[in-house]
């Protein structure tokens, strides 16, 4: 039996280590989560190339740009108000608040400065205008059932059926 290998349509398990500039860790996952290979567009498109061809224990190393990761900064959702204005429980440094626009679409903003009696709420991801630089280590490989490949999730099984080869 061959050594499996990331390959499209390939369900792919990890485990993640998301590094700042400084190779400060930003973010860690040790529980593993899982992918389509080339099918569902979950990971980020350069971290997926330089999985391909990969086995269980490979660690791949890949330091992204803004505009391959989460983004340039977008001033404009950026949003300021009178502190007196926010209720309460919004009053706080890091926390987290969702408002719906004219349009219906839920927006999430982060309280990310409250300074003489202003308080401003920052819509852009974390980690937006920065270089990051992500360490994933392959845990598991397996074939993609039909129904996976079909609808681009991956299904949590042991043992699945209707595999593709």
């Amino acid at each position: 039996m061959t050594e499996e290998t990331v390959a499209k349509q390939k369900v792919v398990t990890f485990t993640y280590v998301i590094l700042d500039e400084n190779r400060s860790v930003q973010e860690q996952s040790d529980i593993p989560m899982s992918y389509l290979h080339g099918v569902d567009g979950k990971m980020f498109e350069k971290v997926e190339q330089q999985l391909e061809g990969k086995k269980v224990g490979d660690i791949v190393e890949v330091t992204l740009e803004p505009v391959d990761a989460f983004g340039e900064r977008d001033p404009s959702l950026t949003f300021s108000d009178a502190l007196e204005n926010v209720p309460a429980e919004f009053q706080k440094i890091g926390v987290e608040a969702t408002f719906e626009n004219e349009t219906g679409e839920k927006v999430s903003m982060m309280v990310t400065k409250i300074e003489n009696g202003q308080i401003i709420l920052d819509g852009n991801h974390p980690y937006a205008g920065k270089r990051m630089t992500f360490q994933v280590t392959v845990k598991e490989i397996r074939c993609a059932t039909f129904e996976e490949v079909g609808t681009g999730e991956v299904v949590d099984s042991d043992s699945p059926p209707n595999v593709i080869h």
